[in-house]
């Protein structure tokens, strides 16, 4: 997830997206991340059937620099839309 002008990113793992994509958009845990830099737009995710998977990919993608983030959101979104409504 990023703020409206691309420049914070934020990685997570959750069992429902389109609910916790709800969430940041409407800043239901106003002390978060998320919500202190108005991250709400949803450029990336992967889905799995293992949460054991989500978490280890998880962790990889935070692991990664910057630039592995965004080359992950440009090959996958290269327009930077937010993909909520996809969902």
């Amino acid at each position: 997830m990023t703020n409206q002008k691309n420049k914070t990113l934020y990685t997570g793992v959750t069992s429902d997206l389109k609910k916790r994509i709800y969430e940041h958009k409407n800043k239901i845990h106003n002390n978060s991340f998320t919500a202190k830099y108005n991250i709400n737009k949803l450029v990336y995710y992967e889905t799995t059937n293992d949460p054991t998977s989500a978490i280890t990919r998880e962790k990889q993608i935070k692991a990664g620099n910057r630039q592995k983030k965004l080359d992950l959101i440009n090959e996958f979104n290269p327009e930077w839309k937010d993909l909520y409504e996809d969902i």
